[in-house]
């Protein structure tokens, strides 16, 4: 906790000063988050996890994301900058469920809609297929080997990519776990946290990516789109939201494999990993995936 002390003396002067210890929060697979009381006021410091640029993380990005994000009242406000990482105000909040996510996916499209459009160019741009390149690099050089179900799932990727590229990019999230997402006791706002993966993506990765980890149905999917387009979708869109979420699994188990290599945290990365291989590729191998490619 010495480091923990030496960042709290170096944020009092201008948050004030400290009441009570810092709490570690639990939840987070990458990080580690301390609840501290500086000045009255409760604030979440958030320390980068060891070699977290590997994976592709830019803390300037995730800087400018955030900022941009509490603008629009869509994140909590950030407070310093420290050393990569951030001092957020810490909102009171309720950590949402799979059933009410569903209920209210018109909202959360139409606050990624709002971010997508606010203009902020982020300093890192964010791609799967590219990422894959990357993860496969550190991978290898650090005497790591790739499965079959690895190539296979580079070669979808590059399938993906093919009918529907990246032109243009747009500020995007890229991580929008269940966990990511809370509830303000305030109001009741959605809110979005943890914007480290944030770059200059695809804005469908963020709806795809908001569907397969939350487990979204048809007639779910079909209210993002409509909410995010203000309008309802085509059967273009429809099939690069389904790409999309071949896209997000495929990062996922991609990650799980470079994690379980460079990772200290005491976490199964290998089975996370594994579970994502497992969905993407029965999905890969049925025949809408044809039909998907072909609509979008």
């Amino acid at each position: 906790m010495g480091e923990l002390h030496d960042i709290v003396a170096r944020l009092e002067p201008t948050l004030g000063p400290i009441l009570g210890e810092p709490v570690a929060l639990e939840g987070g697979i990458t990080n580690r988050n301390f609840r501290v009381r500086l000045g009255g006021i409760d604030y979440v410091i958030r320390r980068p996890g060891k070699d977290t640029a590997l994976l592709g993380i830019d803390r300037e990005a995730e800087r400018m994301a955030a900022e941009a994000a509490a603008r629009l009242g869509l994140a909590p406000a950030v407070a310093a900058v420290l050393d990569g990482g951030l001092v957020t105000l810490l909102i009171p909040c309720t950590q949402v469920g799979g059933e009410e996510l569903s209920e209210r996916a018109g909202e959360i499209g139409a606050a990624l809609r709002e971010f997508h459009d606010c203009g902020v160019v982020l300093p890192r741009s964010f791609w799967v297929p590219d990422l894959l390149g990357d993860y496969t690099r550190i991978v290898l050089d650090r005497g790591g080997r790739l499965s079959p179900e690895y190539r296979e799932t580079i070669s979808l990727a590059e399938r993906i990519a093919g009918a529907i590229p990246l032109v243009p990019p747009s500020p995007c999230h890229n991580d929008l776990l269940a966990g990511n997402i809370i509830r303000a006791d305030r109001g009741g706002r959605l809110m979005i946290v943890d914007w480290e993966y944030a770059g200059m993506g695809h804005p469908y990765f963020d709806l795809g990516n908001l569907s397969v980890n939350n487990d979204f149905d048809e007639a779910t999917d079909e209210r993002l789109l409509a909410a995010y387009h203000g309008r309802p979708p085509s059967d273009s869109e429809r099939a690069t939201l389904k790409l999309m979420r071949v896209l997000s699994d495929a990062r996922e188990a991609a990650w799980g494999v470079l994690q379980a290599e460079i990772s200290e945290l005491d976490f199964d990365f290998t089975g996370y990993g594994g579970a994502h291989f497992q969905r993407l590729l029965a999905v890969g191998e049925a025949a809408d995936f044809e039909e998907w490619l072909a609509a979008a």
